[in-house]
């Protein structure tokens, strides 16, 4: 995340925790949070769609300043929370994801401003993108293959006993 990113996403965190919302960062955004060489101007969430966490996802964009609209009804269910400073995507399903509870299950934790984000692991990354068939997930793969190739062989070094 730059420089300019990462305050913003700080007041997005406590304003998500604030709100007790159901979320995880999905996508480039939780890729580039893991280190992985991608640029994005976004950070999206899959977020559990119950409706109790949609009224949290309510209240989510008032807490920011904000509202909830859903642009691609009714191909999509994703909602779009749209401020001043920021335009950030929940969506319900993932290519390739079989729901959110087994999403979390592999979800790492960060901190972020002082708040904790869930961030996709970057396995399902990579699984969602291929899933996708995009051309633009597609051509991102080879990077965050080796992002991934990276990650475990670091960890791997970091359970050597020294």
């Amino acid at each position: 995340m730059g420089k300019i990113a990462a305050p913003l996403l700080a007041v997005v965190a406590r304003a998500i925790e604030k709100a007790g919302l159901e979320c995880i960062v999905i996508g480039n955004g939780a890729a580039a949070l893991q280190g992985a060489p991608v640029t994005t101007i976004a950070v999206d969430f899959m977020f559990r769609k119950t409706k109790r966490n949609f009224d949290k996802l309510r209240r989510l964009a008032e807490a920011l300043g904000g509202h909830l609209s859903q642009p691609f009804l009714p191909a999509s269910d994703m909602y779009r929370l749209i401020t001043e400073d920021v335009q950030i995507d929940f969506v319900s399903r993932m290519h390739g994801i079989r729901s959110f509870e087994s999403l979390r299950s592999r979800a790492d934790k960060i901190a972020i401003g002082g708040s904790v984000l869930r961030i996709a692991a970057l396995e399902d990354v990579i699984k969602s993108k291929r899933a996708a068939r995009r051309e633009k997930d597609l051509a991102s793969l080879p990077i965050l293959e080796k992002a991934l190739a990276v990650k475990k062989a670091l960890a791997a070094i970091d359970d050597t006993p020294h």
